[in-house]
C-alpha cells in the first residue's frame, strides 16, 4: 500500500504532468490543417528530438513494467532474452532499415507504413491489406493501458478499473487533437524523465551486488535455483537457447517493422539529419532496454511474489517494488514518485505513437481509398481520424478491463500475440522493398500471406492438434503444449517461412522472365 506522502506527491506530479501535456497538445493542434500534418507534422524538428521521440515510442510499459515482471518470475534466462539478444537484433535492424525506408517514403510522400508498402508495390489492395491488419496493434495499446493502470492504482491506492477508465478518457481525447506536432515534444519530455528513471531502476539493486555477482546469484538461487540458470525449462518463454537466442534475434530484427517506429523517420526534413537521429535513438534505447534487470531486484524484494498476503502476479511485480523501495522518508518518496512518472512516461510515449499511427492508417489507408469519392476536404479526414480514435478508446478499455480481471499469465502474452502477428506480415515487404530492388508485388504479397497463415497455424492450429492428441510433432510439441504459449515461436516460424516463400516466388518470377 502506498503511504499518504506517496499518494499526495503522486497526485501533485500527475496534475502538473497533465497540464504540461495539455499545453503542448493545444500548441501543436493549432498547426494541424490536414491529415499529413497530423501524421508526420508540419514543424521542422531537431533530429535529436525526433531520436528521443523514437526511443520513447519504442520503449513502452512492456520494457519498464511487464518484461521486468517476467524476468522476476523466470530469472536470468528472461534477462538474456529481453535484455541482451532482443535488444541487439532490434537496434541493428533499426539502423539497417531506417535510411532506405525514410528515403523512399519521403520521395513518394508516404505518411503511414501501409501507404509506404502500397506505393512501393504500386498496389492499393496491398496497402489496404496491411491497414486492416493494423487493428492487431490494439493489443499493444491494451498492454500499455493495463500496465499504467496497475502502476497508478498502486501509487494512488485506487481501483485499477476506475483508474483505467479515467486514463483512457484523458489520453484518447488529447490524442484526437495533438498528432505529430505535439507528440515529438511530449515524447522528448517523456524520454528525459525515462532516462533519469532508467538509471534509478538499473542502480536500485546496488545493495544486492555490493558483495559480488556470486553472492547476488546465491540470493536468487536460494529463492529458486532456476532463477540463475541460462535456460528455464519450467517457463513458457525461456525454455532453451533456441527460444532465448535464435527466436529473439529474428523477432528483434522484425519488431521495428511497426508503424509507430518506422514512420518516425518521415518526420525528418533533411537526409543529413538521419545519422544524428539514429545515434540518439540507439544510445538512449540501449539504456532503456537494460531496465529489465529491475525484475531481478523486484524478485529479491518479493521472494514469494506476494505483498501483504496477496499474489502480485507478473504484471504487479514492478509497481509493488517501486512503492516498497521508495516509501521511507521524503527523499525516497520523491525519488519513488519520479520513478512512477517515468513508468507513466514509458507507457504514454508508446501509447501516443500507437494511437496516432493506427488512426492515421485507418483514415489514410482504409477510409480514403474506400470512401474517398464521398469525402470532401482535409477537415473531413481530420474528423474521421478523431472518430476513429474514440472507437479505438472504447475497444481498448473493454479489452484492457478484461486483461486486468482475468489475464493469461500476463497481458504480455495477449499483446505479443497481436503485435507479433502484425510485424511478421510486414517484415518481408519492407525488407524486400528496401534490399531487393526488382522485387515485385507477388513475391512480397506471397510472403505476407504465408506469414499470416503460418503464424496463426503455429499459435492456434498446431497446439489444438497436440493438446487434443490428434497429431504429434515430436520435439516441437514442447512449444505447442499448454494454455500459455510463446508468440515469439509463432512469429519467428512465420518470418522464416515467409522469407522462403517470398524469395522462391521472386526467383521463379525472374527465371520465367529470362526464359521468355
Amino acid at each position: 500500500m502506498a503511504t499518504t506522502q506517496q499518494i499526495i506527491g503522486t497526485w501533485i506530479l500527475i496534475l502538473l504532468y497533465s497540464a504540461a501535456i495539455i499545453y503542448l497538445v493545444a500548441k501543436g493542434a493549432r498547426k494541424i490543417k490536414s491529415m499529413k500534418d497530423y501524421a508526420v507534422g508540419s514543424v521542422t524538428f531537431s533530429p535529436v528530438f525526433v531520436g528521443l521521440s523514437l526511443a520513447a515510442a519504442m520503449t513502452s510499459a512492456a520494457t519498464f513494467v511487464i518484461n521486468p515482471g517476467l524476468i522476476a518470475v523466470y530469472g536470468i534466462s528472461g534477462f538474456l532474452s529481453f535484455g541482451v539478444f532482443f535488444p541487439i537484433a532490434s537496434l541493428v535492424s533499426l539502423v539497417v532499415l531506417t535510411k532506405s525506408f525514410r528515403k523512399y517514403g519521403t520521395s513518394v510522400s508516404a505518411v503511414s507504413l501501409a501507404s509506404w508498402i502500397g506505393k512501393r508495390y504500386n498496389s492499393t489492395g496491398y496497402s489496404l491489406f496491411i491497414a486492416i491488419l493494423s487493428v492487431l496493434l490494439i493489443t499493444f495499446i491494451v498492454l500499455i493501458l493495463v500496465a499504467l493502470a496497475k502502476v497508478l492504482s498502486q501509487a494512488l491506492n485506487t481501483d485499477p478499473i476506475y483508474t483505467l477508465a479515467i486514463m483512457v478518457v484523458f489520453v484518447f481525447i488529447y490524442m484526437m487533437f495533438g498528432g505529430a506536432n505535439s507528440m515529438v515534444y511530449t515524447n522528448t519530455i517523456q524520454a528525459g524523465i525515462m532516462l533519469v528513471v532508467a538509471v534509478i531502476l538499473i542502480t536500485a539493486g546496488y545493495e544486492h551486488l555490493k558483495d559480488g555477482i556470486g553472492a547476488f546469484f546465491s540470493k536468487l538461487a536460494a529463492i529458486d535455483p532456476a532463477l540463475v540458470k541460462p535456460t528455464n525449462p519450467g517457463s513458457s518463454l525461456f525454455r532453451d537457447f533456441y527460444e532465448i537466442i535464435f527466436v529473439q534475434l529474428i523477432v528483434g530484427a522484425a519488431v521495428v517493422c511497426q508503424p509507430h517506429i518506422m514512420t518516425k523517420s518521415l518526420m525528418l526534413k533533411k537526409e543529413s539529419d538521419v545519422n544524428r537521429y539514429l545515434v540518439t535513438s540507439v544510445i538512449v534505447q540501449g539504456l532503456f532496454y537494460l531496465v529489465v534487470i529491475a525484475g531481478l531486484w523486484a524478485r529479491l524484494s518479493f521472494p514469494d511474489m506476494t505483498s501483504n498476503g496477496k499474489p502480485l502476479g507478473v504484471d504487479g511485480m514492478i509497481p509493488a517494488f517501486v512503492v516498497k523501495v521508495f516509501s521511507s522518508g521524503w527523499l525516497a518518496v520523491s525519488v519513488g514518485i519520479l520513478v512512477i512518472m517515468g513508468l507513466l512516461s514509458a507507457g504514454l510515449s508508446t501509447l501516443e505513437g500507437l494511437i496516432q499511427s493506427v488512426s492515421t492508417t485507418f483514415t489514410e489507408d482504409i477510409a480514403k481509398p474506400l470512401f474517398g469519392s464521398k469525402i470532401n476536404g482535409d477537415k473531413s479526414y481530420v474528423l474521421i481520424n478523431r472518430v476513429t480514435i474514440i472507437v479505438m478508446g472504447i475497444i481498448s478499455f473493454i479489452l484492457a478491463r478484461n486483461q486486468i480481471l482475468s489475464p493469461n499469465l500476463s497481458v504480455a502474452i495477449f499483446a505479443q500475440n497481436g503485435v507479433y502477428a502484425f510485424f511478421s506480415v510486414t517484415f518481408i515487404p519492407i525488407v524486400f522493398g528496401i534490399f531487393v530492388k526488382d522485387s515485385k508485388l507477388k513475391s512480397s504479397l506471397a510472403g505476407s500471406i504465408t506469414a499470416l497463415v503460418v503464424y496463426f497455424l503455429v499459435y492456434y492450429g498446431f497446439p489444438y492438434l497436440v493438446n487434443n492428441h490428434i497429431a504429434d510433432f515430436g520435439f516441437i510439441n514442447r512449444y505447442l503444449e499448454g494454455t500459455v504459449r510463446n508468440p515469439a515461436i509463432a512469429a519467428s516460424t512465420a518470418i522464416i517461412f515467409s522469407f522462403i516463400v517470398g524469395i522462391s516466388v521472386h526467383l521463379m518470377s525472374k527465371k520465367k522472365v529470362s526464359l521468355t
